[in-house]
C-alpha cells in the first residue's frame, strides 16, 4: 500500500490510533480525512491527510472542511442546549408556545422534545419539494408548520433526515431572533473558535473538500420500503454534487448543510463532554450539559429500522454501537462522518470525510479509529 501524507499530532499513547488513519487512507478507504479527540477539553489526537479533490490535485490541508451531512443536527442540538440552559426553551413545552403557527392540523400537542428526539411525526414533507425549496427557509417551516404529523407525536420515532433542522431551527429563530446559522455563528463557533458553518460564505469556498458519492446501494434498501423512508428519501431527493454548489453551501440546511472538520466538531461538543467548559469559557451549567443524555424515546426508528433510543439531540449509548461508557451520546452524518461525546471520560472524537461509504450514522473507518482510541485508554 502507497502511504499517503498524514499531517497533524497524536500524543504518544495514541500512536495507534495514528497508525489506524494511516491505513485508511493506504488502503483507499479514506480519501481524505480528518480525525479528532479531545480529553478533559484538551486535544489529544488531531490528524488529517489525504486528498481533498477526487483527481489528487488538492491535497486535504488542515483548514480543509468538508460537508459533515447529519453531523450537523448535533451542532442545531447544541444551540437548543444552550437556549434550555439559560431558561429560555423548555423541552416540555408544546412547539407551538415558541411558533404559534405550528399547531395547525392537530399538533398542538407536539413538544419540542420531540423534534429533538425524531418523535413528532414530521420525517418528511407531504407537499411535493422540489431540491431548491431547501434553501428557500420560509417555504420549508411554514409547510412542516401547516401539516399534519404521519404518525402520533411521542409514540415512536422516525428519522427526521432533513425536517429535523428547519423545525428545531425555527424554534432557535423564534427564541433568540437569529437564524440557527447565525445563533451557532455567535454563540460557538466565535467564541471558541472553530471552523465550522451552517451557511457558509463564499470566502471559504477554496477550502471546501468534494464530497464523492457513495457508490450504488442505498443505506436505507428494504425489500419492501415503507412509505415513510420512501417520502424522506425522495421529498426531495439528495443529490451528493449539490453541496459542491455555492447554493447548497450557502444556504441553512441545519439537519445536513454544516460544513466543517474534525478539529471544529470534536471542539464544538466539548461544551457538553466538559460540563459546560470550553477554551477556558463556561458556556453552558454542568446540569444543562448533562441534559442530552435524556431519554426521550426508545424502539425500532421507523425510518432507519433500528433500534435507536435518542436523547434531546443525540442517539444513545445502549443502542446499535457499543460503547465503553454508559453515559455516552452520538450521532454521525450520510457517507460515514461521525462525533462521539463520552461524558464519563469528558471525551469526544469526531471524524469527518470525503469518500462516501454507504452508511447513514458512522462506518468501519470512524469505527476503527474510536476502537483504536478506546483501547489506547483502557491500556
Amino acid at each position: 500500500m502507497i502511504k499517503e501524507r498524514v499531517e497533524g499530532f497524536a500524543d504518544e499513547k495514541f500512536a495507534r490510533v495514528r497508525g489506524v488513519f494511516e491505513e485508511n487512507l493506504a488502503s483507499g478507504a479514506d480519501l481524505g480525512a480528518s480525525f479528532c479527540a479531545t480529553i478533559g477539553g484538551e486535544t489529544v489526537v488531531d490528524l488529517w491527510g489525504g486528498w481533498a479533490d477526487e483527481a489528487k490535485g488538492r491535497p486535504w490541508e488542515k483548514d480543509t472542511i468538508v460537508n459533515v451531512y447529519s453531523t450537523t443536527k448535533t451542532m442545531t442540538a447544541l444551540c437548543a442546549l444552550m437556549l434550555a440552559d439559560r431558561g429560555e426553551l423548555d423541552f416540555t413545552a408544546p412547539v407551538a408556545r415558541y411558533w404559534p403557527e405550528f399547531a395547525a392540523n392537530g399538533k398542538e400537542g407536539v413538544t419540542v422534545a420531540h423534534l429533538m428526539s425524531h418523535a413528532s411525526g414530521l420525517s418528511g414533507w407531504k407537499e411535493p419539494l422540489r431540491a431548491a425549496d431547501l434553501y428557500d427557509w420560509e417555504k420549508a417551516t411554514r409547510l412542516l408548520a401547516e401539516q399534519a404529523p404521519f404518525w402520533p407525536p411521542g409514540t415512536a420515532s422516525g428519522y427526521h433526515a432533513l425536517t429535523q433542522g428547519y423545525l428545531v431551527g425555527e424554534v432557535v429563530r423564534r427564541i433568540s431572533g437569529r437564524s440557527l446559522g447565525t445563533f451557532f455563528r455567535e454563540e460557538i463557533a466565535e467564541p471558541l473558535g472553530l471552523d465550522f458553518h451552517i451557511g457558509l460564505p463564499a470566502s471559504e469556498d477554496h477550502r471546501v473538500a468534494d464530497l464523492i458519492p457513495p457508490p450504488p446501494g442505498d443505506p436505507l434498501s428494504a425489500p419492501a420500503p415503507s412509505d415513510l423512508m420512501v417520502n424522506m428519501m425522495t421529498n426531495p431527493g439528495i443529490d451528493v454534487l449539490a453541496t459542491r454548489t455555492r447554493a447548497w453551501r450557502a444556504a441553512e440546511i441545519p439537519a445536513a448543510g454544516g460544513t466543517g472538520n474534525a478539529r471544529s466538531v470534536a471542539g464544538a461538543h466539548v461544551i457538553l463532554a466538559n460540563g459546560g467548559l470550553a477554551k477556558g469559557r463556561r458556556l453552558m451549567s454542568e446540569a444543562g450539559a448533562r441534559k442530552a443524555l435524556e431519554r426521550q424515546v426508545d424502539g425500532v426508528d421507523q425510518i432507519l429500522g433500528a433500534r435507536i433510543p435518542y436523547g434531546l439531540g443525540f442517539g444513545l449509548a445502549d443502542g446499535p454501537i457499543a460503547f465503553p461508557n454508559p453515559n455516552t451520546i452520538f450521532w454521525g452524518g450520510y457517507g460515514g462522518s461521525v462525533i462521539v461525546i463520552d461524558y464519563d471520560a469528558r471525551a469526544t472524537y469526531a471524524y469527518v470525510m470525503n469518500r462516501m461509504g454507504v452508511t447513514t450514522i458512522g462506518d468501519a473507518r470512524g469505527m476503527a479509529l474510536l476502537h483504536a482510541m478506546w483501547a489506547a485508554q483502557a491500556a
